[in-house]
């Protein structure tokens, strides 16, 4: 019971956790960007610096997020 909460809070601080770091990396694209419009660079863009560091962050927060919930599922 106790390792359930435990993965329950951690599975909520993931996903808190990769809301924000989504919108930070989204924050100033707009949707016009989506479509090739202003000056967002279109599909064709190379993440640098602190960008770069954002996406790997999600991404590795992402397969946290999917590991938690199939351990969650396991121990049920």
């Amino acid at each position: 019971m106790l390792l359930e909460d435990v993965l329950q809070v951690v599975q909520i601080i993931i996903s808190i956790s990769m809301i924000t770091l989504i919108v930070l990396q989204a924050r100033g694209s707009g949707l016009g960007s989506l479509f090739g419009g202003s000056d967002g660079g279109g599909i064709t863009k190379t993440r640098r610096g602190l960008e770069k560091t954002l996406f790997q962050i999600t991404v590795a927060l992402a397969f946290l997020f999917v590991g938690n919930a199939i351990l969650q599922l396991l121990i049920q």
